[in-house]
């Protein structure tokens, strides 16, 4: 007989109580402990779970408390019957609440175990200004993860050094809660303004694409090297395609089972861009493994979040107004603030949407 939903949420829940015990063994490792980024993965991993583990915990003793005080109701002493009747419903409610809470975070849990995402920027329609643009907003990204105490590291950048845009840029941004905020980011974000070339001071709409993967851990996609990927070892090349390098550093990947491919010439060293090429390498094809996932499951559990999609325009930027409008909410934001790096409140909206969504899919 297969199981109820509520079965199934409760296997789910202590099967994460499992998990949370053994990151906590596995953190007390002194191997594990002495690699910081692995104990830096698992504290994330770690972290993410705490408020279902928790919440899982502190709901199952507000339970119990309920079932004692029902035992008290059925027993012989009038005095604490009469005690237990007043507390029962109070301690009913916050069980009940309790349980929301848990499911709440439920749904998070495995977004926040992502402590990594390589983003990319591209300018798209809209010419040199398209290019400011994604300087603009690549800014936005970096004073939102100062804000956040991510750490953010340039993996390649394109820029127009005739007006100080970006054509393309690739940064890989790491902390806790990373992947559930910025994977709202993925798509077209226009922008409506006046731009510094106009002399005629009429408003253009320019766009960039914005595409956050996920990073993986080598045992979450795993490439044969020597048999899945052709590597080319050449120099590097400048606006126009004139070397820039005369000695062969530049890195280019090409994974032969899915056709990705990966460029990667930001350093002088070799093997620096080797390790860049390959990690970014990882997360494209990780990222077109999820997708087919993905696009299998049921229309209602597909949306921007998760996607990666770059196909759809997510927000708009209107400098006249002072207003920002992301297209999948109904409330506007300040501009202003915005591109100070105060990307708080719109996660937060966000994030309240995402969650609702993914309770009445449970």
């Amino acid at each position: 007989m297969p199981l109820t939903a509520e079965e199934r949420l409760f296997a789910k829940l202590r099967e994460l109580c499992a998990q949370d015990d053994a990151l906590a063994a596995q953190l007390a490792d002194p191997a594990i402990a002495g690699d910081h980024r692995r104990a830096t993965a698992f504290a994330i991993k770690r972290a993410a779970l705490a408020p279902v583990v928790e919440g899982f915990r502190a709901y199952e003793a507000l339970r119990a408390e309920a079932d004692d005080l029902r035992t008290v109701l059925a027993g012989n002493d009038a005095d604490l019957a009469g005690l237990a009747e007043d507390e029962l419903p109070e301690v009913e409610a916050r069980t009940e609440a309790a349980l929301e809470a848990v499911k709440a975070a439920l749904v998070q849990s495995e977004d926040r175990k992502v402590g990594s995402v390589i983003l990319e920027i591209r300018a798209g329609t809209g010419g040199d200004e398209a290019g400011l643009w994604a300087r603009d907003l690549l800014d936005v990204y970096r004073k939102y993860a100062a804000r956040k105490g991510w750490q953010v590291e340039e993996m390649s950048l394109t820029a127009d050094d005739e007006v100080g845009g970006v054509r393309h840029a690739v940064v890989n941004i790491r902390g806790e809660g990373v992947w559930s905020e910025l994977s709202f980011e993925a798509g077209v974000h226009s922008v409506k303004r006046v731009p510094a070339t106009e002399t005629q001071g009429r408003i253009h709409t320019s766009t960039c694409t914005v595409a956050v993967l996920p990073e993986p851990e080598a045992v979450d996609v795993r490439i044969d090297w020597a048999k899945d990927v052709e590597e080319h070892v050449t120099t590097a090349q400048g606006p126009g395609g004139q070397n820039v390098n005369k000695v062969a550093t530049a890195v280019h990947l090409l994974h032969v089972p899915t056709g990705i491919e990966v460029r990667m010439q930001e350093t002088k060293s070799q093997q620096q861009n080797r390790e860049k090429a390959r990690r970014l390498l990882l997360a494209r094809v990780y990222e077109h493994e999820r997708e087919k996932v993905e696009a299998e499951r049921s229309a209602e559990r597909r949306g921007q979040i998760g996607t990666g999609a770059r196909s759809e325009k997510v927000r708009v930027y209107r400098y006249q107004d002072g207003i920002v409008a992301d297209q999948r909410l109904e409330t506007k934001h300040q501009l202003r603030p915005l591109l100070e790096g105060d990307l708080a409140p719109l996660m937060s909206e966000l994030l309240e949407q995402e969650t609702a969504r993914r309770l009445a899919a449970l």
